[in-house]
């Protein structure tokens, strides 16, 4: 008797195995390209000051509660990324 556990896993067709060949690939390097895509962009926060890096976390902040807030609209987080960018920017400002 067959397995339909083992049997559902198997290509049905050669083009199907080459498929999921490329999707186990994809897996298998994603994490390393987007740990990389991570050291990268916070290498570029090294040179900002307290300021900017307050103005970045803030716009940041804000994009997620915008989406969180408006169930994901584009609108709702572009306008919490403005309203957190400008709150970050105010926080510990040299007067």
């Amino acid at each position: 008797m067959i397995d339909m556990t083992v049997a559902a896993t198997l290509p049905v067709s050669p083009v199907q195995g080459k498929i999921m060949n490329r999707y186990n690939a994809m897996q298998k390097y994603g994490l390393s390209v987007v740990a990389a895509a991570m050291l990268l962009g916070l290498s570029g926060c090294s040179g900002m000051s307290t300021q900017d890096k307050n103005t970045a976390i803030g716009a940041g902040v804000g994009a997620v509660g915008g989406a969180v807030l408006t169930d994901g609209s584009t609108l709702g987080t572009v306008g919490g990324a403005a309203v957190g960018g400008i709150i970050g920017h105010e926080i510990n400002k040299d007067d």
